[in-house]
């Protein structure tokens, strides 16, 4: 009898480390497909990484915004959000949120600043690669 509990018992566990994993596997492809390919092809391109929640983060949010709207088919401004996507920590080497990093056109990373960035700090940088 207790040898078929065991049993029954084991392949429980193994039917439930199949779902876990599974279900991972999918949370990750859903994640991954939500980030945007960063830098974009052809365009100088700056990404902030981020969270909704974090205070400097909410901070830049305005501004972020702003940029996107000024920058509109001249350069990509992309915000990532690193607490709704996991993976996008370690893929830019972040030590601390925020962090903005900048690519030229062909994808180079230039520059990488850790902190709020005010406007008039990522607009000098946006210049330096010839944005107007």
């Amino acid at each position: 009898m207790r040898k078929y509990f065991v049993q029954s018992l084991l392949r429980t566990l193994v039917v439930l480390a199949a779902i876990v994993l599974v279900s991972t596997s999918a949370i990750s492809k859903v994640r991954a497909e939500q980030l945007p390919q960063v830098p974009v092809p052809g365009m100088v391109t700056m990404v902030d990484l981020g969270a909704k929640q974090c205070i400097p983060c909410k901070l830049m949010a305005p501004i972020i915004e702003e940029l996107v709207k000024e920058y509109q088919g001249r350069a990509a401004i992309v915000f990532i959000d690193v607490w709704d996507n996991p993976d996008a920590g370690p893929k830019y080497g972040l030590r601390a949120i925020p962090t903005q990093i900048f690519y030229d056109a062909k994808g180079l990373e230039i520059s990488r600043h850790e902190g709020f960035m005010d406007k008039k700090s990522i607009v000098a940088v946006l210049q330096q690669q010839g944005v107007k």
